[in-house]
């Protein structure tokens, strides 16, 4: 999820991690693991979305709409969600408080 309002916690991108935008997506190099991950567009504008301050899920998702005027809403939520717990998962998003 996006931004968690039970806990207060949302997440964000690690220290170790590098971001750099490309013409068609986009890198992460996660130094402290030494790996490289890539992102299609969407993947990287999500990115770029977590960066800015505390994203709230709905906010977030019409963010996305705007860039993405076709998208059905409940699927970017889906993907969104998706991509995040995988990220999180590799250790590129941290939870870190909301506040």
């Amino acid at each position: 999820m996006i931004d968690d309002p039970a806990t207060g916690m949302r997440p964000t991108p690690a220290d170790s991690v590098i971001f750099r935008r490309l013409e068609t997506g986009a890198v992460l190099y996660d130094s402290a693991a030494e790996v490289y991950y890539g992102l299609n567009d969407v993947g990287a504008t999500i990115w770029e979305l977590l960066e800015c301050a505390a994203p709230q899920s709905d906010t977030f998702v019409d963010r996305l709409r705007a860039t993405y005027p076709d998208a059905d809403a409940a699927l970017l939520r889906a993907d969104c969600d998706a991509l995040v717990a995988s990220l999180v998962g590799y250790g590129l998003l941290v939870e870190r408080s909301a506040a």
